[in-house]
């Protein structure tokens, strides 16, 4: 056990803990069918959705790493902002051409959209290329939480991965969707009250805000990147890739990666499903935005304290940064207080993991079980099964863990990589769906792969090229690609019938998709004035 924490630390963690799991009993009872189990029946509120969306993507390794980057990094600091910029911008696409089809076609998995518009074969493509890509990246992201959670708590690799683990899976079977979203939500307050509180301490130490940006190098404070291009000058993190890049990215991240669209398909209509779109377009910039600035603190700390970054526990000889935010807690906080802050840490692990595997099974179950069933289960059959598909993506990623330690450090550098090698091309799939009538599954599968190895092949020779570039490039090859190989069939395909997305919406929203794309419109103009001033 660390001696660094109280015992009131360790009763605030585990009275977090089982508080989780009773919630989670008591939200079970309303569970009848798979429908509730995944998407709640349909019948949750925007703002448990926005927040659970948002609290999926602020992971722990964006709670450690963000801070590090901005803080310790070379060419880290306030530049990592301008990815956000791009969030508005897809929100706009998503509530305008997306998620009105989407809602139209009552999906559960969305990779069902593929059958109907192509075939079975992209369907079940698209399905398991999630399931691998998912998989293997929550093991690692295991792997990387228990590594910190050992070095914290002192508890050893095995039982922080069970403390992780076992928790999250337990909740997640037995809450299911509503576990998930209203999880989340709490976690998310959590996590905010203590990042304010450690902006709090660490402004208060240094004259305020501007206070801390006025002592941080002059360099970190820089937030927009205009001099650099990312197309083979080696500078991954200028303006042009990560607005690009970031606009492709988070198009393909919250329009066609199941662990979002699931919880978009929760809400009780199109109307809710957008204005749950518009809360996450406005308010996950201030939350980046305060976990940065978390860093810029943290930098100044390390600068005016001579002992802080030689007390950070080392890795082959290099201190661990990303521990830079636990370690000033575990310096600075009162007992209790430290507890409850390594409860957000918990938080942000949590919320990224509990989605994960909700939308695993939902697409075994709705893709593979139901899809090649002979005859359909029962309502209470159907729900077992899918809490039985939830434990079994459990175990398989709490003990695949266990075995990447070897890679993980190589895989953690470049796990976003990973992530952009198949973005773009997965969504050109669905916009070969959407935007055309001619396109094929053969062709759509076939630019997938071409667009995957062009990515690939950048990344292998062409390390110059910012790897968020690969987002649009990968997308540019796979549609052209697509379209290529769909006219060089000898038989055109018919498209599902479908009304156009904006029909669908006007009709569904009396209109609210105006006033709410022109607000994050708006929105993005005053975010880059604001970085511009920075």
């Amino acid at each position: 056990m660390n001696p660094s924490l109280s015992p009131l630390d360790w009763l605030v963690i585990g009275v977090y803990l089982v508080f989780l799991v009773l919630f989670a009993l008591w939200l079970a009872r309303r569970q009848r069918d798979r429908s509730d189990y995944y998407v709640g029946g349909r019948q949750i509120g925007a703002w448990p959705v926005a927040i659970s969306v948002m609290a999926t993507q602020c992971s722990t390794n964006s709670i450690l790493g963000a801070p590090a980057f901005v803080a310790f990094a070379a060419g880290g600091g306030l530049v990592w902002l301008q990815y956000e910029l791009a969030v508005p911008l897809a929100m706009v696409v998503l509530i305008l051409a997306v998620m009105p089809l989407f809602r139209q076609l009552n999906l559960v998995s969305v990779y069902a959209y593929l059958e109907g518009r192509f075939d079975l074969r992209t369907r079940l493509l698209l399905s398991a290329l999630f399931q691998f890509v998912r998989a293997f990246a929550t093991a690692v992201t295991v792997f990387s939480i228990a590594i910190v959670i050992d070095l914290i708590l002192g508890i050893g690799f095995f039982w922080s991965v069970v403390l992780l683990g076992v928790f999250t899976v337990v909740y997640d079977v037995l809450g299911g969707i509503r576990g998930v979203i209203y999880s989340d939500v709490i976690q998310m307050l959590i996590l905010v009250a203590v990042l304010v509180l450690l902006l709090f301490l660490l402004a208060a130490e240094y004259g305020g805000i501007s206070g801390l940006l006025d002592a941080v190098e002059p360099a970190r404070r820089q937030a927009l990147d205009f001099s650099h291009h990312g197309l083979g000058d080696g500078e991954t993190f200028a303006f042009w890739p990560m607005l690009f890049g970031g606009l492709f990215l988070y198009l393909a991240y919250y329009g066609c990666d199941q662990s979002q669209v699931q919880r978009l398909l929760s809400t009780r209509d199109i109307d809710t499903t957008n204005r749950a779109l518009l809360i996450n377009g406005i308010l996950r910039f201030p939350l980046v935005a305060l976990y940065c600035l978390v860093g810029i603190g943290i930098a100044v700390y390390a600068s005016q304290h001579a002992g802080f970054v030689p007390s950070l526990p080392l890795h082959e000889g290099e201190p661990q940064y990303n521990l830079a935010v636990p370690r000033y807690m575990i310096d600075t906080l009162p007992p209790g207080l430290v507890g409850l802050g390594l409860v957000a840490l918990f938080a942000a692990a949590m919320s990224s993991l509990d989605s994960v595997l909700n939308s695993l099974s939902a697409t075994t179950m709705e893709d593979f079980v139901l899809r090649f069933a002979r005859t359909p289960p029962g309502a209470a059959r159907e729900l077992l099964i899918s809490r039985l598909i939830t434990v079994a993506w459990g175990v398989l990623t709490l003990v695949m863990s266990f075995y990447v330690g070897d890679i993980a450090p190589t895989v953690l550098e470049a796990i976003n990589k990973i992530g952009s090698l198949a973005n773009g091309p997965i969504l050109a799939v669905f916009a070969l769906g959407i935007l055309t009538t001619r396109a094929s599954g053969r062709g759509a599968c076939i630019g997938l792969v071409l667009g995957i190895g062009g990515n690939a092949g950048l990344w292998l020779y062409a390390p110059g090229v910012s790897w968020l570039w690969w987002n649009v490039i990968g997308f540019g090859v796979s549609f052209a690609f697509g379209l290529l190989f769909s006219e060089s069939t000898s038989k055109a395909p018919e498209a599902l019938p479908q009304p156009h997305p904006l029909k669908v919406l006007a009709q569904a929203s009396n209109l609210n998709w105006r006033w709410r794309s022109i607000v994050l419109l708006l929105w993005f103009v005053a975010l880059f004035g604001l970085l511009a001033l920075a």
